[in-house]
Protein backbone atom coordinates (compact mmCIF):
# COMPACT_ATOMS: atom_id res chain seq x y z
CA UNK A 1 0.00 0.00 0.00
CA UNK A 2 1.17 3.44 -0.18
CA UNK A 3 0.91 4.90 3.62
CA UNK A 4 1.12 8.19 4.45
CA UNK A 5 3.02 8.40 7.65
CA UNK A 6 2.69 11.31 10.09
CA UNK A 7 2.79 12.40 13.55
CA UNK A 8 2.45 15.39 15.79
CA UNK A 9 5.67 15.05 18.20
CA UNK A 10 7.83 16.11 14.65
CA UNK A 11 9.31 14.82 12.14
CA UNK A 12 12.66 13.36 14.24
CA UNK A 13 10.60 12.09 17.22
CA UNK A 14 11.30 8.36 17.83
CA UNK A 15 8.15 6.89 17.88
CA UNK A 16 7.57 7.75 13.72
CA UNK A 17 11.43 6.39 12.76
CA UNK A 18 10.47 3.01 14.54
CA UNK A 19 6.74 3.06 13.29
CA UNK A 20 8.09 4.12 9.67
CA UNK A 21 10.75 0.87 9.87
CA UNK A 22 7.73 -1.09 10.68
CA UNK A 23 5.95 -0.23 7.68
CA UNK A 24 8.29 0.39 5.58
CA UNK A 25 9.30 -3.36 4.98
CA UNK A 26 5.95 -3.99 2.76
CA UNK A 27 4.34 -1.22 2.17
CA UNK A 28 5.48 2.28 -0.35
CA UNK A 29 5.72 4.75 2.98
CA UNK A 30 6.06 8.71 2.31
CA UNK A 31 6.55 11.11 5.96
CA UNK A 32 4.73 14.27 5.69
CA UNK A 33 5.03 15.73 9.39
CA UNK A 34 5.48 18.50 11.43
CA UNK A 35 9.31 20.14 11.28
CA UNK A 36 8.68 21.05 15.17
CA UNK A 37 6.23 19.49 17.81
CA UNK A 38 2.80 20.36 18.07
CA UNK A 39 1.77 18.17 20.81
CA UNK A 40 -1.67 19.42 21.91
CA UNK A 41 -2.81 21.35 19.32
CA UNK A 42 -5.73 19.30 18.24
CA UNK A 43 -7.60 19.97 14.92
CA UNK A 44 -5.95 23.55 14.55
CA UNK A 45 -5.09 24.08 10.81
CA UNK A 46 -3.19 27.63 9.95
CA UNK A 47 -4.44 30.20 8.28
CA UNK A 48 -3.29 33.79 9.11
CA UNK A 49 0.55 32.41 8.56
CA UNK A 50 2.42 30.83 5.27
CA UNK A 51 3.02 27.18 5.95
CA UNK A 52 6.49 26.59 4.62
CA UNK A 53 7.27 22.72 3.22
CA UNK A 54 11.05 21.30 3.11
CA UNK A 55 12.32 17.81 1.68
CA UNK A 56 13.69 15.51 4.22
CA UNK A 57 17.30 15.18 3.58
CA UNK A 58 18.73 11.75 3.72
CA UNK A 59 20.38 11.62 7.17
CA UNK A 60 16.62 11.47 8.51
CA UNK A 61 16.48 7.86 6.35
CA UNK A 62 12.76 9.35 5.04
CA UNK A 63 11.45 10.19 1.96
CA UNK A 64 8.65 12.82 2.49
CA UNK A 65 8.72 16.17 3.41
CA UNK A 66 8.83 18.63 7.08
CA UNK A 67 6.22 21.06 7.49
CA UNK A 68 6.04 24.09 9.67
CA UNK A 69 2.44 23.73 10.45
CA UNK A 70 0.08 21.74 12.56
CA UNK A 71 -0.77 17.42 11.69
CA UNK A 72 -4.30 18.47 10.59
CA UNK A 73 -1.94 20.66 7.75
CA UNK A 74 0.48 18.26 7.16
CA UNK A 75 -2.42 15.73 6.23
CA UNK A 76 -4.09 18.33 4.18
CA UNK A 77 -0.99 19.52 2.25
CA UNK A 78 0.08 16.10 1.72
CA UNK A 79 -3.05 15.11 -0.03
CA UNK A 80 -3.93 17.90 -2.29
CA UNK A 81 -0.17 19.25 -3.05
CA UNK A 82 2.94 17.21 -2.11
CA UNK A 83 1.90 13.12 -3.00
CA UNK A 84 1.83 12.69 -6.78
CA UNK A 85 -0.45 9.74 -5.70
CA UNK A 86 -3.58 9.57 -3.20
CA UNK A 87 -2.45 7.19 -0.35
CA UNK A 88 -4.45 4.48 0.30
CA UNK A 89 -3.75 4.55 4.19
CA UNK A 90 -2.48 7.86 6.95
CA UNK A 91 -1.37 6.46 9.87
CA UNK A 92 -0.58 8.72 12.78
CA UNK A 93 2.30 8.64 15.22
CA UNK A 94 4.05 6.73 17.26
CA UNK A 95 2.69 9.34 20.17
CA UNK A 96 4.81 9.62 23.14
CA UNK A 97 2.05 9.24 25.49
CA UNK A 98 -1.77 8.01 25.55
CA UNK A 99 -4.12 9.37 23.84
CA UNK A 100 -7.35 8.90 25.59
CA UNK A 101 -10.99 9.56 26.80
CA UNK A 102 -11.40 13.27 26.47
CA UNK A 103 -7.92 14.21 25.77
CA UNK A 104 -8.54 13.31 22.11
CA UNK A 105 -10.04 16.56 21.74
CA UNK A 106 -6.51 17.98 22.35
CA UNK A 107 -4.67 15.45 20.69
CA UNK A 108 -2.73 16.24 17.27
CA UNK A 109 -1.78 12.78 16.58
CA UNK A 110 -5.33 11.90 16.70
CA UNK A 111 -6.51 14.67 14.86
CA UNK A 112 -4.01 13.68 11.86
CA UNK A 113 -6.10 10.52 11.60
CA UNK A 114 -9.57 12.66 11.83
CA UNK A 115 -8.05 14.68 9.42
CA UNK A 116 -7.51 12.00 6.85
CA UNK A 117 -10.90 10.04 7.62
CA UNK A 118 -12.86 13.20 6.71
CA UNK A 119 -10.95 13.20 2.98
CA UNK A 120 -12.38 9.67 3.11
CA UNK A 121 -9.09 8.15 3.85
CA UNK A 122 -8.82 5.45 6.00
CA UNK A 123 -6.42 6.18 8.95
CA UNK A 124 -5.28 5.08 12.11
CA UNK A 125 -3.41 7.09 15.32
CA UNK A 126 -0.94 4.94 17.37
CA UNK A 127 -0.26 6.33 21.22
CA UNK A 128 2.43 4.48 23.86
CA UNK A 129 1.25 5.19 27.14
CA UNK A 130 3.95 6.63 28.68
CA UNK A 131 5.84 9.57 28.93
CA UNK A 132 9.64 8.17 30.34
CA UNK A 133 12.18 5.75 28.46
CA UNK A 134 10.05 4.80 25.82
CA UNK A 135 10.27 1.66 23.72
CA UNK A 136 8.17 1.87 20.62
CA UNK A 137 8.77 -1.77 19.25
CA UNK A 138 6.13 -3.02 20.82
CA UNK A 139 3.78 -0.32 19.59
CA UNK A 140 5.39 -0.43 15.59
CA UNK A 141 5.09 -4.07 15.42
CA UNK A 142 1.39 -3.75 16.32
CA UNK A 143 0.55 -0.86 14.14
CA UNK A 144 2.08 -3.23 11.02
CA UNK A 145 -0.04 -6.00 12.10
CA UNK A 146 -2.80 -3.70 12.24
CA UNK A 147 -2.32 -2.62 8.74
CA UNK A 148 -2.75 -6.07 7.28
CA UNK A 149 -5.47 -6.66 9.40
CA UNK A 150 -7.79 -3.60 8.50
CA UNK A 151 -9.71 -4.65 5.30
CA UNK A 152 -10.90 -7.67 7.19
CA UNK A 153 -12.48 -5.09 9.93
CA UNK A 154 -14.53 -3.40 7.70
CA UNK A 155 -13.96 0.21 9.04
CA UNK A 156 -16.85 2.37 7.53
CA UNK A 157 -16.03 5.94 5.73
CA UNK A 158 -15.13 9.07 7.80
CA UNK A 159 -14.13 6.42 10.56
CA UNK A 160 -10.51 6.89 11.86
CA UNK A 161 -9.12 3.81 14.76
CA UNK A 162 -7.29 5.43 17.95
CA UNK A 163 -4.66 2.79 19.48
CA UNK A 164 -3.21 3.00 22.56
CA UNK A 165 -0.30 0.61 23.71
CA UNK A 166 0.67 -0.47 27.13
CA UNK A 167 4.60 0.59 28.12
CA UNK A 168 5.15 -2.79 29.54
CA UNK A 169 6.81 -5.83 28.31
CA UNK A 170 5.23 -8.07 25.35
CA UNK A 171 4.63 -11.57 27.34
CA UNK A 172 2.35 -8.71 30.35
CA UNK A 173 0.17 -7.54 27.29
CA UNK A 174 -3.38 -8.95 28.13
CA UNK A 175 -4.78 -9.21 24.79
CA UNK A 176 -6.14 -6.61 22.73
CA UNK A 177 -9.70 -4.64 23.30
CA UNK A 178 -12.22 -2.79 21.15
CA UNK A 179 -13.46 -0.23 23.48
CA UNK A 180 -15.47 3.14 23.58
CA UNK A 181 -13.92 6.86 24.63
CA UNK A 182 -13.72 6.79 28.86
CA UNK A 183 -14.63 9.85 30.48
CA UNK A 184 -10.58 10.44 31.55
CA UNK A 185 -9.81 13.59 30.77
CA UNK A 186 -6.70 16.12 31.68
CA UNK A 187 -6.62 17.28 35.68
CA UNK A 188 -5.17 20.74 35.68
CA UNK A 189 -2.47 22.18 37.38
CA UNK A 190 -0.25 24.81 37.00
CA UNK A 191 3.40 25.42 38.07
CA UNK A 192 3.86 28.75 39.00
CA UNK A 193 7.17 31.08 38.23
CA UNK A 194 8.94 33.99 37.90
CA UNK A 195 11.55 35.18 35.07
CA UNK A 196 14.43 36.91 36.07
CA UNK A 197 12.76 40.02 35.01
CA UNK A 198 10.17 39.06 37.52
CA UNK A 199 6.95 38.38 35.56
CA UNK A 200 5.24 35.36 36.54
CA UNK A 201 4.48 32.68 33.85
CA UNK A 202 2.85 29.14 33.98
CA UNK A 203 3.61 25.39 33.01
CA UNK A 204 0.76 23.54 32.74
CA UNK A 205 1.88 20.40 34.48
CA UNK A 206 -1.60 18.26 34.58
CA UNK A 207 -2.19 14.60 34.23
CA UNK A 208 -4.37 12.38 32.87
CA UNK A 209 -7.53 10.92 35.44
CA UNK A 210 -10.37 9.02 35.47
CA UNK A 211 -13.10 6.49 36.43
CA UNK A 212 -11.09 2.87 36.70
CA UNK A 213 -12.55 -0.77 36.12
CA UNK A 214 -14.74 -0.52 33.61
CA UNK A 215 -12.61 -2.13 30.99
CA UNK A 216 -15.18 -1.51 28.11
CA UNK A 217 -13.51 2.19 28.11
CA UNK A 218 -10.23 3.04 26.56
CA UNK A 219 -8.30 4.46 30.22
CA UNK A 220 -9.44 1.53 32.00
CA UNK A 221 -8.61 -1.18 29.59
CA UNK A 222 -4.77 0.64 29.05
CA UNK A 223 -4.12 0.97 33.10
CA UNK A 224 -5.03 -2.96 32.89
CA UNK A 225 -2.64 -3.93 30.24
CA UNK A 226 -5.01 -4.05 27.12
CA UNK A 227 -3.76 -2.75 24.06
CA UNK A 228 -7.27 -0.38 23.13
CA UNK A 229 -8.58 0.77 19.60
CA UNK A 230 -11.52 2.49 19.75
CA UNK A 231 -13.31 4.04 16.67
CA UNK A 232 -13.11 7.98 16.03
CA UNK A 233 -15.91 9.71 14.77
CA UNK A 234 -15.77 13.90 14.05
CA UNK A 235 -19.18 14.09 14.13
CA UNK A 236 -20.01 15.93 17.87
CA UNK A 237 -23.73 15.62 17.92
CA UNK A 238 -25.03 14.51 21.03
CA UNK A 239 -27.98 12.61 19.09
CA UNK A 240 -30.20 11.74 22.19
CA UNK A 241 -29.99 15.27 23.49
CA UNK A 242 -30.90 16.17 19.62
CA UNK A 243 -33.75 14.06 19.21
CA UNK A 244 -35.52 15.64 22.86
CA UNK A 245 -35.06 19.09 21.33
CA UNK A 246 -36.25 17.57 17.97
CA UNK A 247 -39.86 16.61 19.73
CA UNK A 248 -40.02 18.87 22.96
CA UNK A 249 -39.37 21.96 20.22
CA UNK A 250 -40.85 25.28 22.21
CA UNK A 251 -40.76 27.32 19.32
Amino acid sequence: MRILLTNDDGVYAPGLAALHAALKACHQVTVVAPETEQSAVGHAITLSDPIRVRPLGPRTGFAGFAVSGTPADCVKLALHELLPQKPDLVVSGINLGANLGVNLLYSGTVSAATEAAIQDLPAVAVSLGTLRDPDFSLAARFAAGLVEKLPQLDIPPRVSLNVNVPAVAEENIKGVRFTRQSDARLMERFIRRTDPRGHTYYWQAGETMGSQGDLTTDFPALLAGYITITPVNHDLTHLDTLERLIKENPF
